[in-house]
């Protein structure tokens, strides 16, 4: 049965889980961040086709970055009251144009625009399509927002592969050869945006019925998003340093080739795509806060240890850093979202901005720092940022967030 015949199937109840859409929505989100992850990928050709420093590639990333942040939880917002089913559709076209703007800037200025257009896109996609997952999920809330971001995942790890295979060997150009992609997933999306469109009155009734079991008065309400705003900030300070300047932490400890380099990239984002799927299932079963605390804490000894470890170790100890703290967003979106029910769109762009955000000035100011510095010493700060996952200590005890 497609999408679109699933849209005018009978209501099912509570407990039925669309697999269908969510697997639809996962591949539309694997096409997406696959396309952003490129400009990550392609940061060392951009650097020496340019002549770029450290500061301009954390540029790149924070105009990015930035877009993406401020927008998100204002579309989240306004969607939460007005749905646009068909607005991942036109997001993705925004993507599509900063993705072929990319593969013929001629300049850092346009670079930097091509970057805002594909953070623009981003910030259209990540609350719509989250709440969407959080309406298939049939009351598997965890499970739905890790199936939704493996899918982001995939393509995060997908995208520096494809760069070292793709574009490294044929230039810049090359980068216009993905908008293949791209038209695949505005088919796919204009599909689900037919689905939610049929079937948004229903869903929107279900989700409001299974997000009413958090009740706290309201500073604690915030005095906990506070605390999760910290993890967040911790866990993609460091994603920072690890998607950014893996490639060249590699390149300037053990004289890896750019191509080599994108390869152990590959393999920590494989990691973290498959610490995402795990996590959110983990959260539904044990409860949300263990997988936090767990995730966010519990990578610190590997990463206190990894600026000190030889190639065969770092390769290891990239695998164990992803799939850890890969665990700790499915859990904390979607706890955020019980503890504001009703605000499914806006607390998705709040997190998912606010991420990014973060990931966007973690790149500048890690930039400058391995400007002034190195590489290695940057890796060296970035270790103890786990360790204020000891701050999950105070997120309150509730029926679905600890069992």
């Amino acid at each position: 049965m497609s999408i679109e015949s699933a849209a005018i199937a009978p209501a099912r109840p509570e407990t039925s889980t669309a697999f269908k859409v969510l697997g639809a929505i996962s591949v539309a989100h694997m096409m997406n961040d696959m396309i952003q992850s490129i400009l990550l990928a392609i940061y060392p050709m951009l650097k020496d086709n340019f002549s770029l420093s450290f500061a301009q590639i954390g540029l790149i990333t924070l105009v990015y970055q930035i877009t993406a942040s401020l927008l998100q939880p204002l579309i989240g917002h306004y969607t939460d009251k007005h749905p646009q089913p068909y607005s991942l559709t036109i997001g993705m076209g925004s993507t599509l144009l900063g993705l072929l703007l990319l593969s013929v800037a001629p300049s850092f200025p346009i670079l930097l625009v091509a970057a805002i257009l594909i953070g623009t896109g981003s910030s259209v996609f990540h609350p719509e399509s989250s709440r969407i997952a959080r309406m298939a999920s049939g009351g598997r809330h965890g499970l739905a927002q890790s199936l939704f971001q493996v899918g982001g995942n995939v393509g995060s790890a997908l995208g520096p592969l494809l760069a070292a295979l793709i574009i490294l060997p044929r230039g810049q150009g090359s980068v216009a050869w993905f908008s293949v992609a791209a038209l695949f997933a505005m088919f796919v999306l204009l599909q689900i945006g037919r689905w939610y469109s049929r079937n948004r009155e229903l869903l929107a009734l279900r989700t409001r019925r299974s997000a009413n079991a958090i009740e706290l008065p309201r500073n604690k309400i915030i005095a906990a998003l506070a605390v999760l705003g910290v993890l967040v900030f911790s866990k993609y300070f460091y994603m920072a340093s690890m998607s950014s300047y893996l490639t060249f932490y590699m390149i300037e400890k053990f004289s890896l080739s750019v191509r080599t380099s994108q390869l152990y990239l590959f393999v920590f984002l494989a990691a973290v795509a498959v610490g995402t799927i795990a996590g959110g299932p983990i959260g539904d079963r044990i409860g949300r806060k263990r997988v936090i605390w767990g995730s966010i804490l519990g990578v610190a000894p590997f990463t206190l240890i990894l600026p000190h470890a030889n190639l065969f170790w770092t390769g290891i100890l990239i695998v164990i850093i992803g799939l850890i703290l890969a665990s700790a967003f499915s859990a904390i979106v979607v706890y955020a979202q019980e503890l504001v029910p009703g605000k499914t769109g806006m607390i998705a762009g709040l997190f998912f901005g606010f991420a990014f955000g973060m990931g966007g000035v973690g790149a500048a100011a890690l930039g400058h720092l391995a400007d002034a510095t190195s590489i290695s010493y940057v890796y060296q700060v970035c270790a103890y940022l786990p360790l204020l996952g000891i701050v999950a200590i105070l997120l309150p005890k509730t029926e679905y967030s600890l069992k």
